[in-house]
């Protein structure tokens, strides 16, 4: 598979969440929603763990529900964060504080584009 780069930085063809779509990996499917409705105020189901990546229009209940760079980006159309003019903002720095190889991967991005 190539490099999928999501809006935010993150590496979806690294996700467990879009392997696990395309290994049909039900158990894995019921773990991961069993960690989200754990940690957010959002039941989830597997169901909700189906992904084929950002930039696709099947999306996870994570992507759907508690993402907030996607939909910025999509009304701003830039390819990545890193393509914006307001990039770094607070709502994407706050995020890459605790996501690094996000915050790796749109500084290459951001680097490459010419302003």
């Amino acid at each position: 598979m190539t490099e999928m780069i999501a809006y935010c930085g993150l590496r979806c063809d690294e996700c467990k969440i879009l392997k696990a779509t395309q290994a049909k990996d039900y158990e894995e499917k019921k773990r991961i929603a069993k960690h989200w409705s754990d940690q957010f105020d959002i039941k989830f189901k597997p169901e909700d763990v189906t992904c084929e990546g950002c930039k696709s229009d099947v999306l996870s209940g994570w992507c759907r529900n508690i993402c907030k760079m996607r939909p910025c980006a999509k009304e701003r159309k830039v390819e990545t964060c890193a393509h914006c003019d307001n990039y770094p903002c607070d709502m994407l720095e706050e995020f890459l504080s605790e996501e690094h190889v996000a915050k790796e991967n749109l500084e290459k991005i951001r680097k490459t584009l010419q302003f």
